[in-house]
C-alpha cells in the first residue's frame, strides 16, 4: 500500500502515483485541534479513503487571537470556545482522542498517549507553540503566560486579585506594587493587550474600586527590538506606539526585562520597576512531543518540513503551523507564525491527501500573505495589506480587525455572544465579566506562582 510519503518521494523523482484501493481506508492521527489540526480534520471530514484520529489534551478548540480579551474581562472564555464533539458530530470518518502524547514511535507507526496507543498511516503534528523564557528560570516562575484559556484566565483572576488585595491595604508600597503591570513582548498580544488594560483602567476600573487611585496604575509594555510590531510596517508601529502612549501606556523599546523574582522587575541599564504582575508575551518555541529526531528540528523547537508539509528525512510524518518550518525563496527563515499560515497549510495538505487519493499531481504549498493587523482599542488598530500594498489605521482598521476575527469563529452563537459583549463595551465603556472565580489557583506550568502577599512577606 502506498502512503503520502512515498507518493510524494516518487512526484519528486518524476514517477507515477498509483491509485490505491479505496475499501481500505487509511488512518491519519492529527496530534493539536488549534487552527491547523481542525482544519485539515474539518476539510477530511467524511472522506471516504481516510480514517482521522484528532488528539488533544483540551476536549475544545480555542481562539488564540483573543485569549486576551479573556484575560482582561471583555470576553468569557466560553465564547472563544468550541467543543470539538460538537463540530464533528455528524462526521462519519473523524474520532475525538482527549489524551496526552507521551511519545511518538515512527518505526512501528504508533503514538504513545496518555488513554493507551493509537496507531496510523500517517501522522500529522499540529501542536503549536508554547512559551519560551530563553531560559531564565525566575521569569518562568513568576511571570504569567498566555498561550491558552486556562492561563489567560489565570492573569484575569490574578489581575482582580490584586486590585482586591489593593482596595483593603493601608501600606502605600504594597498598593503601588499590586497596581502596577508589566507587559514584555512588543507583538500584537502584547499591543493588544496592553490596550486592553488601558481601556479598563481609564473605562471599568474607577466606577468599580472607588476606594483606589486608579490613576496611580501603571502598565508597562517592554520590547526589546527598536520598535512594536515588529514585523509590520513602519506606519503600523508608529501609530500603535502613539496609540499606547496615548492611553497612559508606558512604552520602553530596545528595552528586555532583565530579572523578576516575583515583586521586582528589574531592567538592563539598572532600572527597578516594583511590581506584582509581569505577563510574558516576548517569545514562543515549539512544542514536540518525544520521539522526533534532533536533525529534524530547528534551534527554536520547530520541525524542519519540504515544500508539501512533509517533515524533512521521514516518509509519512507531517507539520503544520507554528510547528512546522517551511523554508523558501520568499521565507528563507520560514512562515510567519500565524493564524492563516497554519490553516492555509492545513488545507493544502487536505487537498493533497485527497489527490492522492484521486490519482492527481500533489501541490506545494505556496504562502499568499493578505496583510496583518493588530488592535490597540476602541477605534485605534493598525492594518498593512499586502495587495494593494498600503498600510491605513484608525477606525476603519477597527472595524477591519473586528469583522475578521468574528468571521474565523467557530459557532454562530459565539459570533453573536462575542458580538454582543463588543457592542455592549462600545457603548456603556464596562466590562460586564470581571467575576473572580479561582482566586487561589497559582498553577502555572506546572509551578506554583506564590501569592503576592506571599512574596512580600518572605
Amino acid at each position: 500500500m502506498i502512503t503520502i510519503g512515498d507518493a510524494i518521494f516518487i512526484l519528486n523523482q518524476h514517477y507515477t502515483v498509483h491509485l490505491r484501493s479505496k475499501h481500505n481506508p487509511e488512518h491519519i492521527a492529527i496530534i493539536g485541534a488549534g487552527f491547523a489540526g481542525l482544519w485539515l480534520a474539518r476539510k477530511l471530514n467524511n472522506h471516504p479513503d481516510y480514517e482521522i484520529t484528532l488528539i488533544d489534551k483540551n476536549n475544545y478548540h480555542q481562539f488564540q487571537p483573543l485569549l486576551y480579551q479573556v484575560a482582561t474581562a471583555n470576553l468569557d472564555a466560553s465564547n472563544i470556545s468550541f467543543p470539538l464533539r460538537t463540530i464533528f458530530q455528524k462526521s462519519k470518518n473523524v474520532k475525538i482522542r482527549i489524551a496526552e502524547v507521551k511519545a511518538i514511535h515512527s518505526n512501528g507507526n504508533k503514538l504513545e498517549t496518555s488513554t493507551g496507543a493509537i496507531p496510523y498511516d500517517h501522522l500529522v503534528i499540529a501542536t503549536g507553540a508554547e512559551t519560551n523564557y530563553f531560559g531564565n528560570q525566575n521569569i518562568q516562575t513568576y511571570a504569567y503566560p498566555m498561550k491558552s484559556t486556562v492561563e489567560a484566565l489565570q492573569i484575569k483572576n490574578q489581575l482582580i486579585k490584586n486590585l482586591e488585595d489593593a482596595a483593603v491595604s493601608t501600606d502605600p508600597e504594597l498598593i503601588a506594587q499590586l497596581l502596577t503591570i508589566v507587559i514584555v513582548g512588543g507583538g500584537p498580544t502584547g499591543i493588544e493587550l496592553s490596550g486592553a488594560l488601558a481601556e479598563m483602567k481609564r473605562d471599568s476600573l474607577p466606577k468599580e474600586y472607588p476606594e483606589l487611585n486608579i490613576k496611580d496604575m501603571k502598565i508597562y509594555l517592554v520590547e526589546g527590538n527598536e520598535k512594536v510590531l515588529g514585523s509590520m510596517s513602519e506606519s503600523a508601529s508608529r501609530h500603535s506606539k502613539q496609540y499606547l502612549e496615548d492611553m497612559g501606556v508606558l512604552v520602553k523599546t530596545k528595552t528586555r526585562l532583565k530579572e523578576y523574582d516575583g515583586k521586582h522587575a528589574v531592567l538592563p541599564d539598572g532600572t527597578i520597576i516594583p511590581t506584582a504582575m509581569v505577563i510574558w508575551a516576548a517569545g514562543v518555541k515549539g512544542t514536540i512531543p518525544q520521539g522526533i529526531s534532533e536533525e529534524m528540528l530547528t534551534p527554536d523547537n520547530r520541525i524542519k518540513v519540504d515544500l508539501y508539509n512533509k517533515a524533512i528525512g521521514s516518509k509519512n510524518i507531517f507539520a503544520l503551523g507554528d510547528i512546522a518550518r517551511m523554508e523558501s525563496t520568499d521565507y528563507p527563515k520560514g512562515h510567519p507564525q500565524l493564524a492563516s499560515v497554519a490553516i492555509d497549510q492545513a488545507k493544502n495538505l487536505a487537498l493533497n491527501f485527497k489527490n492522492l487519493a484521486a490519482e492527481k499531481k500533489l501541490q506545494e504549498y505556496k504562502y499568499h500573505n493578505k496583510g496583518t493587523m493588530a488592535t490597540v482599542g476602541r477605534n485605534k488598530a493598525v492594518v498593512d495589506l499586502e495587495k494593494p500594498h498600503i498600510s491605513f489605521h484608525g477606525f476603519i482598521a477597527w472595524f477591519v480587525w473586528m469583522a475578521i476575527h468574528l468571521f474565523l469563529l467557530i459557532g454562530f452563537k459565539n459570533r453573536i455572544m462575542v458580538f454582543i459583549n463588543w457592542a455592549y463595551k462600545y457603548f456603556l465603556r464596562n466590562q460586564s465579566l470581571s467575576l473572580l472565580l479561582t482566586p487561589h489557583l497559582r498553577k502555572i506550568n506546572k509551578i506554583v506562582k506564590p501569592s503576592v502577599q506571599e512574596i512580600i512577606t518572605n
